[in-house]
């Protein structure tokens, strides 16, 4: 892997758990309790959450652009989602969330200099990528950026990811790996353990014709980890995500860059040792 390329996987480590604590804080449950969704389980505030940029958004075009997750999965939750609370005020709630849980995680970090210098990076970057081809990235870019400098780091942060996620789909797609073998064969190199991917809502059946599929185009053992053909096909897509991620980043000089990693590194520890976030997830960070 070049310096470049490592360095924006470094990047998308350290700014991946700080899009993602929306999900698990539990501010964010409390507001999309206060919405009306349930919260006995994570995923009617998660799509709601992440979908709600695409605007009413109906359950196949949610399928296409979260792109993991079942057909089936998604029919549970979606369009169900906007009869609960319209795009709009979902996204209102999602504000305040990260709000709360910024500060309650942050405490007097969330009004500080070196926080509001990071932020001010981060849209930098942010604001530089192309998200032309990349829906769940656009949708998030066009969204009016909020003016304390905790929201701006997140908003930031989500546009990256969410570009970094629809190149990864791109990649996916390129290697001609449809949703439920790309979890498969993610697996088959050991980014999570496959019960991890249980949650993604596919069938056992589903998961096994999957495996089949794979076995027969050689990427697949017989006990379901990769051959070695399939390592290179998974890292030949880790490469393309991590290339596809990369022009934003020109943005920064490399100055900028190492004092934006150093301004983030107390944040990110913050956020991992919350205990709020799991320990292994189907994205494989530090793991692959």
């Amino acid at each position: 892997m070049s310096d470049e390329l490592g360095f924006v996987r470094r990047m998308w480590h350290l700014l991946e758990p700080l899009h993602a604590i929306v999900y698990y804080a539990p501010e964010g449950y409390e507001e999309a309790a206060g919405l009306g969704y349930a919260t006995d389980e994570r995923w009617p505030g998660y799509f709601a959450w992440r979908a709600a940029p695409l605007g009413e958004a109906g359950a196949e075009r949610v399928t296409a652009t979260f792109h993991s997750f079942s057909p089936a999965m998604v029919g549970r939750y979606v369009p169900a989602a906007w009869a609960v609370a319209a795009p709009d005020a979902v996204l209102a709630a999602r504000t305040r969330a990260v709000d709360r849980a910024y500060r309650a995680l942050l405490g007097g970090r969330t009004g500080g200099q070196e926080l509001a210098e990071a932020a001010a990076l981060a849209r930098r970057v942010a604001t530089a990528a192309d998200v032309s081809g990349r829906p769940l990235a656009a949708a998030n870019a066009a969204l009016s950026w909020p003016d304390a400098p905790h929201l701006v780091l997140w908003q930031a942060a989500t546009v990256l990811r969410e570009h970094r996620g629809d190149g990864h789909v791109a990649a996916l797609v390129a290697a001609g790996l449809d949703p439920v073998e790309s979890l498969v064969s993610f697996a088959a190199v050991g980014a999570a353990r496959p019960e991890v991917f249980e949650s993604r809502g596919w069938s056992g059946a589903e998961w096994e014709a999957a495996r089949d599929r794979l076995a027969e185009r050689g990427l697949l053992e017989a006990d379901g980890t990769a051959t070695v053909a399939g390592r290179a096909l998974r890292a030949e897509i880790e490469r393309r995500t991590d290339e596809e991620a990369s022009a934003p980043w020109a943005a920064l000089g490399p100055e900028e860059r190492e004092r934006l990693v150093e301004l983030l590194g107390p944040i990110w520890v913050e956020v991992i040792g919350s205990g709020l976030l799991p320990s292994e997830t189907t994205l494989g960070i530090g793991r692959v």
